[in-house]
């Protein structure tokens, strides 16, 4: 697998595109973020070593539980020596299948600082599903709250309960303790901590799989080091965030790598105070913001569009006046959203940013409100972030306000695919740059514009965005009555709600290349076409 580096700027470059004509690469204009020198770090230890003045770490929204960050530690050291009596070890992979929630964080912390490996699945998987990824990834343990560990049944995987015990029994899962009591244990017995190297593997988070298999992304704790590195650096540069206590709402599933490198791991390094919602509610969001005075709101373009369409009634409604930020990803945003925002809230900024899983999350954003308003651009490359664009059809490097294949490099790309050889070949070259398969260009100012998908991922709502869905394309047998619905019903009894078949067509042929792979860009334009 590859490993992830920083980059280093040469001498001769635009100042203004940050474009370097001599090695055909963008660097980042952002100022180099520094990255610890002591190659045996973990993820935790880098976080906890923070000197900060926050108070709480996590509120939970529905039950206002508070967690400080003293309390925070002693419960990390605690699970930490409860997993260690229970046998886990350096590399041992465990599971975690729970919606959002303050232990989320705690669990990640512990198995982390263990040099153990956290994989996480969405809890809105089907069983086949999360069979597949635990065949895949074969953890040893899974946490999981009482209502979901049916979805673990003949799994033969030990489960720790996150909560009471009264979910429904499931057959061949083994409960053997439940988070209360582990959390209750002495964190002052004395353990021998392993040795973890920078370059261990810390997350194996998966991808969707909207248009393929699942693959497991392995990040290692440089990578996180490097994400949190990202974060620090982008907001120190906001003026809000030094006059005010910096209190997030999670919004997003912590399950994502999203979630995980910001909210479970990354801000905490901060001293931010993060308020989780267990799941998404637009009202439970806004009673949240008003309740626990938050300042910075994370969400997706289409939450974005729901608060202007909905803006009198919302501000009727709650108290907004503590936010002072929307922090918006998924999808750049338009002109008219911006303005429309601006316009019904004028007293919150919109940032964005732009990233993957495979490259822990950011690899570009705008850091203030003027950069946001280069309206269309994801923003400028992350800190310690170098970009390529490559021409898909020839190679070619090429410069500024060319479109071609983004492809990133820097300390916080992913080590690879978990036992996938030929994918992680695919996706990262020898030199460690990751294809993205996005379309972009980068402008005379560095500005990241992404123009469309290379690759054929389907966007559905807040999993990616709205505006696209799945859409099957059958050739039926001759004579045979399959319907639109029993199509539909299918296979929404195999996958996960985000992944069903939204429309149907059936035709008289797939279009296909002389070598028989299938044209989806042709399918794609007869879709479109069609609406």
């Amino acid at each position: 697998m590859a490993k992830s580096a920083a980059v280093a700027t040469p001498p001769f470059l635009d100042p203004n595109s940050g474009f370097c004509r001599s090695t055909s690469t963008f660097y980042s204009k952002r100022h180099p973020t520094p990255h610890p020198p002591n190659p045996n770090l973990d993820v935790t230890t880098f976080i906890s070593s923070h000197a900060h003045h926050g108070r709480t770490a996590f509120i939970d929204a529905a039950t206002g539980r508070r967690i400080t960050f003293s309390d925070l530690w002693q419960m990390v050291d605690a699970l930490a020596t409860s997993l260690t009596q229970m046998g886990v070890n350096k590399g041992d992979v465990l599971l975690i299948l729970s919606p959002n929630s303050v232990f989320f964080p705690v669990i990640c912390l512990s198995v982390m600082s263990l040099g153990a490996i956290i994989t996480t699945a969405n809890p809105l998987n089907t069983p086949p599903e999360i069979r597949k990824q635990i065949a895949d990834s074969n953890p040893i343990l899974a946490f999981s709250i009482p209502e979901l560990v049916p979805k673990l049944a003949d799994s033969g995987l030990r489960v720790i309960l996150i909560g009471k015990n009264g979910g429904i029994p499931a057959s061949g899962v083994e409960i053997v303790s439940d988070l209360e009591r582990m959390l209750a244990s002495d964190p002052g017995l004395i353990r021998v901590r392993p040795r973890i190297n920078q370059d261990d593997t810390a997350t194996l988070l998966y991808s969707s799989g909207t248009t393929g298999a699942s693959k497991g992304v392995v990040s290692s704790h440089r990578n996180l080091i490097a994400m949190i590195q990202v974060l620090l650096h982008r907001f120190a540069a906001d003026p809000d965030a030094a006059k005010n206590e910096q209190i997030f709402i999670c919004t997003v599933p912590m399950f994502h790598i999203y979630g995980m490198s910001a909210f479970a791991t990354g801000l905490l390094a901060s001293g931010s105070t993060i308020v989780i919602l267990s799941k998404f509610d637009m009202n439970e969001m806004f009673a949240a913001i008003q309740k626990y005075k938050a300042t910075y709101l994370p969400l997706v373009p289409p939450i974005l569009v729901g608060m202007i369409n909905a803006a009198e009634k919302i501000k009727s409604t709650f108290d907004l006046t503590s936010l002072t930020t929307v922090l918006s990803g998924g999808a750049p945003l338009g002109k008219e959203v911006i303005e429309g925002f601006l316009k019904k809230f004028p007293n919150v900024k919109i940032l964005q940013g732009y990233g993957l899983t495979e490259s822990t999350a950011l690899g570009a954003s705008t850091d203030t409100l003027e950069e946001s308003l280069r309206y269309g651009t994801a923003g400028k490359l992350s800190p310690s972030t170098a970009a390529r664009i490559v021409d898909p059809e020839t190679g070619e490097y090429l410069g500024v306000n060319k479109t071609g294949e983004l492809w990133l490099r820097g300390p916080s790309i992913m080590k690879g695919y978990f036992g996938n050889v030929e994918a992680t070949s695919l996706t990262l070259s020898s030199e460690g740059w990751l294809r993205t398969g996005d379309l972009c260009y980068i402008d005379e100012d560095g500005y990241l514009f992404v123009v469309d998908r290379l690759k054929e991922l389907i966007k559905y709502k807040g999993y990616q965005e709205v505006g696209q869905f799945p859409m099957a394309y059958i050739v039926r047998k001759t004579g045979s009555g399959l319907s639109e619905t029993a199509v539909m019903e299918f296979v929404a009894n195999q996958v996960a709600p985000y992944k069903r078949v939204r429309r149907v067509a059936f035709v008289s042929s797939i279009p296909k290349n002389p070598s028989g792979k299938i044209l989806r860009k042709d399918l794609i334009k007869l879709a479109t076409s069609k609406l």
